[in-house]
């Protein structure tokens, strides 16, 4: 008995396909009567369950001005037309100058003698030779079976090759997706383009872990991450009740069965982590999509899943990543109460910067995560120096200009590469453009991108918090401090960037006001 589920999904209520398409047949002959009888005798033919098409060409020029926009299975092709050798000359043309090697060209003649067989067979890309004479059903059908037969496998293999290039080209621009949600974003773009049709979609994920979800229902578990522009609506992590009801009822299907299904329509993907997190894509179509190319799109999707793995992983890695360093920011800022939230105000800051800077998108995101821990140092600094409500005198300020070398040596102890970025900033971001800064007096493009970044970020976010030796100062002047210090203490192709992004510096700061 079926469910309400499969009689949604029921094949047999999609609408019938659609008629295929006729073979199209191109007669280029100068005698009306041949055109006549081989429409009349072939009228009704019929292969692969399609019919036939013709279309009428008197002479080799005509039949140059129809090529030039139309593509034909099959050309029955004279030989001497307005010239001796003008059906000859059009198998060149359409050969080398249209490049054309997968129309069948049978050339059919009255006088044989004017161009031998054997010669023509061996010297023009032609697919068979008949005399005019050959007008029965019998000889024409012969004809007809044995090039469209032939034209049909060359096109399938040219599909063939076409999807394997499309597959390879899909799944490359799926894996240079940096995020989770870039990642699925791309499959529903390559998945459309791919099959060539248009197609509309919505990629989610089910977390099958106990503790994430202990007390949620199964149809909460899921989490919309990406939709094409007819799902716009939809919301990221929508629940499956809450999905429009074509795409429900076939990820129910999918969760159900734990496999792929489709319609004359649809194409519906589910898969399976080892870690139990379940990973579903629905796209529908405008056309029906054929066995060929659902095999094609089942293909991708297991490769596609593959890599959804890796990327889950390896984003969960990044968020407990993530975690721990939020937590360690906090902790050292405990330490400075009127300077709470500094360090995220950094990190955004030095992302925003490397974004403007037209940085990788895999760089952003690691200085977002590594520019927080740039006074990690502070935790080697007495309480009495950190905190000191005037100016510090020479031994405290000796003091505390080692916090860059105490961060570096401790961040270095990890191999990880946000860490080991962390302690590159750590270590630069008080050097200054014109070589004033400490603790090794570089200059220029000696200091690192990150440090450079980071140290404006550092710069306009301390200037606009409060600290125990003065008041907080306004973003406007902080921001005119950066115009006066450009070239000197800041990079001055960085300061006109924070410049020019003033508008959404200030956006930041409305979030996340810093006092």
């Amino acid at each position: 008995m079926l469910d309400d589920d499969d009689m949604q999904f029921d094949d047999e209520a999609a609408p019938p396909p659609a008629a295929l398409p006729p073979w199209q047949v191109l007669i280029v002959d100068d005698d009306v009567s041949v055109h006549q009888v081989t429409q009349l005798v072939m009228g009704d033919f019929m292969f692969d369950g399609r019919p036939l098409r013709f279309t009428h060409c008197y002479s080799a020029a005509e039949a140059r001005a129809v090529l030039a926009d139309a593509q034909f299975a099959l050309i029955l092709l004279d030989v001497v037309m307005e010239s001796e050798h003008a059906g000859l000359d059009l198998v060149r043309h359409i050969r080398d100058e249209l490049g054309d090697n997968k129309v069948r060209i049978v050339l059919r003649t009255g006088q044989p003698g004017q161009a031998p067989q054997a010669y023509v067979l061996k010297t023009y890309d032609i697919n068979d030779y008949r005399e005019k004479t050959d007008l029965t059903h019998a000889k024409l059908s012969t004809v007809f079976y044995a090039t469209l037969r032939a034209y049909r496998d060359l096109m399938r293999l040219e599909r063939a090759r076409s999807g394997l290039r499309r597959s390879i080209d899909a799944i490359t621009q799926v894996v240079d997706s940096d995020t989770l949600r870039g990642f699925c974003s791309a499959v529903l773009a390559q998945a459309s383009a791919l099959l060539g049709h248009d197609g509309e979609g919505v990629c989610a994920s089910r977390n099958g872990s106990i503790q994430a979800y202990a007390a949620a229902p199964l149809d909460e578990r899921l989490r919309v991450l990406a939709v094409t522009p007819a799902y716009e609506c939809l919301r990221a992590d929508e629940t499956l009740a809450q999905l429009p009801l074509e795409v429900a009822t076939a990820f129910r299907r999918c969760l159900r069965e734990r496999k792929d299904h489709h319609g004359d329509r649809y194409y519906a993907c589910y898969h399976r982590t080892r870690e139990g997190n379940e990973s579903l894509l629905y796209m529908s179509f405008s056309d029906p999509v054929g066995d060929e190319e659902r095999e094609l799109l089942a293909l991708f999707s297991a490769n596609v899943a593959i890599t959804y793995e890796k990327l889950l992983q390896r984003e969960e890695g990044a968020s407990t990543q993530d975690a721990t360093i939020a937590i360690l920011g906090e902790a050292l800022e405990r330490r400075s109460p009127e300077s709470g939230g500094h360090v995220a105000r950094v990190g955004a800051i030095a992302a925003m910067l490397a974004r403007a800077a037209e940085l990788a998108p895999s760089v952003v995101r690691q200085l977002r995560q590594a520019a927080p821990l740039h006074d990690v140092g502070h935790s080697g600094v007495p309480d009495a120096v950190l905190n000191q409500p005037g100016p510090l005198d020479s031994g405290q300020w000796r003091l505390m200009r080692r916090h860059s070398e105490i961060g570096r040596a401790m961040l270095l102890r990890s191999d990880q590469p946000v860490l080991r970025l962390a302690a590159d900033i750590a270590y630069e971001h008080h050097e200054n453009w014109d070589g004033s800064g400490y603790p090794r007096g570089l200059a220029g493009e000696q200091i690192s991108m990150a440090g450079r970044i980071t140290a404006l970020a550092d710069f306009v976010d301390a200037m606009v918090s409060p600290r125990c030796y003065r008041p907080a100062r306004p973003l406007a002047q902080a921001l005119e401090q950066v115009q006066a210090e450009s070239g000197r203490r800041f990079d001055p192709a960085l300061a006109a960037l924070l410049l020019a992004h003033a508008a959404e510096l200030k956006i930041l700061y409305q979030r996340h006001p810093a006092h």
